[in-house]
C-alpha cells in the first residue's frame, strides 16, 4: 500500500472515529515477514517440483 494512502486512511481514522494508529510492535512484523518469506519458498519450491518439509523443531 503506498504511503500516502496509508496516510490517508490513518488521518481519516483519527478525525472520524477518534482512533490512533496502533503500534503493532517488532513481533507482529517479524511474524509477518516469516510467513511471507514460507509463503515465497512453498511457492518456489512447487514451481520446480519440490516440496518443503519443516524440519522438526530443535531443543
Amino acid at each position: 500500500m503506498p504511503l500516502r494512502h496509508k496516510l490517508a486512511r490513518l488521518i481519516y481514522a483519527m478525525l472520524t472515529k477518534g482512533e490512533e494508529d496502533a503500534d503493532q510492535g517488532q513481533d507482529y512484523f517479524e511474524e509477518r515477514y516469516r510467513q511471507r518469506a514460507l509463503r515465497n519458498l512453498t511457492q518456489r519450491a512447487k514451481q520446480l517440483g519440490m516440496q518443503l518439509v519443516p524440519a522438526p523443531q530443535l531443543a
